[in-house]
């Protein structure tokens, strides 16, 4: 069984910086997409960022240039850096893994961006 666990929210002032980290844990699984969501109170869940194994991204146009997504294959690990930080960021993060015949979802972690 895949587990995601997410890290690294928080609360930040406009215009800082954050960096979350999700991990995956198990065994016997092969991790194709990665990627980051998020969502506000009665907001359906968005698309922030993904990426392939090999490295391949896509971004929402509302983080370009303010996001990057990276991932440690090694380490079974997603990374999501934040700069440029706005009030609209305000979100529960979740990651996402694509594994064979499942799609699986972390618990979130909570960014708040203060103006």
């Amino acid at each position: 069984q895949v587990q995601l666990v997410e890290s690294g929210g928080g609360l930040v002032q406009a215009g800082g910086s954050l960096r979350l980290s999700c991990a995956a844990s198990g065994s016997g699984f092969s991790i194709n997409a990665m990627g980051w969501y998020r969502q506000t109170p009665g907001k359906q869940r968005e698309l922030v960022a993904t990426i392939t194994r090999s490295g391949s991204t896509n971004y929402a146009d509302s983080v370009k240039g303010r996001f990057t997504i990276s991932r440690d294959n090694a380490k079974n690990t997603v990374y999501l850096q934040m700069n440029s930080l706005k009030p609209e960021d305000t979100a529960a993060y979740y990651c996402n893994a694509a594994v064979p015949g499942m799609n699986i979802w972390g618990k979130g972690t909570l960014v708040t961006v203060s103006s």
